[in-house]
């Protein structure tokens, strides 16, 4: 049975949370003298009275939420956060349609960062703000900060964080989930002025400099810069960037961790190792192709390669270069990269590195079972044995996302989108990168995709930011049976 008038109250308080951030971005359109201002406080006002109405229909709601509610609320959250907050691009004219406002909507809050804009500086400050903003929020999760105030209306967030969490695995560092949210979220608020205040030690301005650590942290990649990275020319600045990318890719309690001196368990990691190893391994394949075939000089080839390798397997896509011009060997990778994804627990996208890990022990298992028929072969990951159960969930989630991503790779190429361009276009969308391969890649927008590969790849992010299972369980008769 669904807590119908809790969820309705719980999703009244995330729209009047939205309301307030899109009051700091009228602020900032305010500080500019720019003409988004009257766009914003017209969102903020609809948001605003859709919020309070949710309230009312809330009021005198049981305080509990079961599982069943959560997976409902966070898919809620996701595609009601999109839907009021394409509203200032709609309103101030910048994307007059609905269907491109709603896709870049959908991409902040799914810390995509693929966009529809062929000239991002042509938008207002304002708006160029509440695109980072918007994936910054959505980068850890709206759900997650919403745990951490969740229990000011008496209601326990465990339920939500089950529903939200990234991977397979939820880690909790402290008995109550709450006080977990809030420890996360100050380590992902203190990561973020850090890498704002050294971007601005390189020379970026201060606006820039928040709006790309928002998007670094957020492993968004919307830049204010249609260059993106690249419009700066400094090896400061990438360096910085790939720094931060790569920590965001990090399970975050794991971050917690090692702050709090358990540094064996968190060095040892089993997944913090194959995520190293990822990035590792690409970086020196690629700066090795690059040497040998374009006579490119070792610093500038290890520089470039270490950002578009850790941008895009984080699936944050800034990007330095255009990776489509690399010779073939090298941009190939980028698509193992963005379904591989970084670890779980996180702020990125893909698969997730703790996926691939458990997937390699139990195909080992298989190598030794099939010349041991009758042993015993648990699969263990960090000295744990991995339950049947969980194994199952990881095969499934496999089936499914490649599954999803094959039929809809059949129907973009039923739209005439050459091959290349449909295989970037998804993988990039359910993987929640940005960029994609071939007229889609890194140098280009999504602008010239059809409406309605557009709106199958805002359904593609939505899946992939939430695990795919949070979204399609609704779409199961089980689900809205009463018990």
């Amino acid at each position: 049975m669904l807590h119908k008038r809790m969820i309705y109250r719980v999703l009244g308080y995330l729209l009047l949370i939205e309301t307030v951030l899109l009051l700091i971005c009228a602020g900032v359109s305010f500080a500019y003298r720019e003409d988004d201002l009257l766009a914003f406080i017209v969102s903020a006002a609809t948001t605003t009275g859709v919020g309070f109405f949710l309230v009312y229909l809330g009021k005198g709601a049981e305080r509990q939420l079961t599982r069943r509610d959560g997976y409902l609320i966070v898919s809620l959250t996701w595609l009601i956060f999109s839907l009021f907050g394409m509203l200032p691009f709609l309103i101030s004219g910048y994307i007059p349609s609905v269907t491109n406002a709603f896709f870049e909507a959908m991409s902040g809050v799914s810390s995509t960062g693929a966009t529809i804009l062929d000239d991002v500086e042509a938008l207002p400050h304002g708006l160029l703000f509440w695109r980072s903003l918007t994936q910054w929020i959505g980068g850890l999760g709206i759900i997650l900060f919403t745990i951490a105030v969740l229990p000011i209306f008496g209601v326990s967030g465990v339920q939500i964080f089950a529903a939200e969490a990234s991977g397979p695995t939820h880690d909790k560092i402290h008995p109550r989930i709450g006080i977990t949210a809030r420890w996360i979220w100050l380590t992902y608020t203190v990561l973020t002025a850090i890498a704002t205040v050294l971007l601005a030690a390189g020379g970026m301005g201060w606006f820039d400099s928040i709006c790309h650590a928002f998007a670094a942290t957020g492993t968004g990649g919307f830049s204010t810069k249609t260059a993106s990275i690249a419009y700066y020319h400094s090896a400061y600045i990438e360096y910085v960037l790939s720094a931060f990318m790569f920590i965001s890719g990090i399970n975050f309690t794991l971050i917690l961790l090692f702050a709090m001196g358990k540094f064996k368990k968190t060095l040892f990691d089993a997944e913090l190792k194959f995520y190293c190893a990822c990035v590792a391994t690409s970086t020196l394949f690629i700066t090795t192709v690059l040497c040998l075939q374009t006579n490119t000089d070792l610093e500038s080839a290890f520089r470039t390669s270490l950002f578009q390798v850790i941008s895009i397997q984080t699936s944050t896509g800034f990007a330095t270069s255009d990776y489509m011009t690399w010779p073939a060997v090298a941009w190939g990778i980028m698509p193992i990269l963005m379904v591989i994804g970084a670890c779980a627990g996180s702020t990125s996208g893909g698969m997730k590195c703790i996926r691939m890990v458990i997937l390699s022990r139990i195909t080992k298992n298989e190598f030794k079972r099939l010349l041991h028929p009758n042993a015993v072969l648990p699969v263990r990951v960090n000295k744990q044995v991995i339950p049947s159960t969980l194994q199952s969930t990881v095969l499934a989630f496999c089936f499914l996302f490649v599954i999803i991503t094959l039929v809809s790779i059949l129907i973009l190429l039923a739209m005439d989108i050459p091959f290349m361009e449909a295989v970037g276009v998804i993988v990039s969308s359910i993987g929640n990168t940005g960029p994609g391969l071939g007229t889609f890649g890194p140098a280009y927008s999504f602008n010239a995709l059809p409406d309605l590969a557009k709106w199958i790849s805002s359904l593609l992010m939505l899946l992939g930011r939430l695990e795919l299972f949070t979204v399609l369980l609704l779409f199961t008769p089980e689900f809205w049976k009463k018990n």
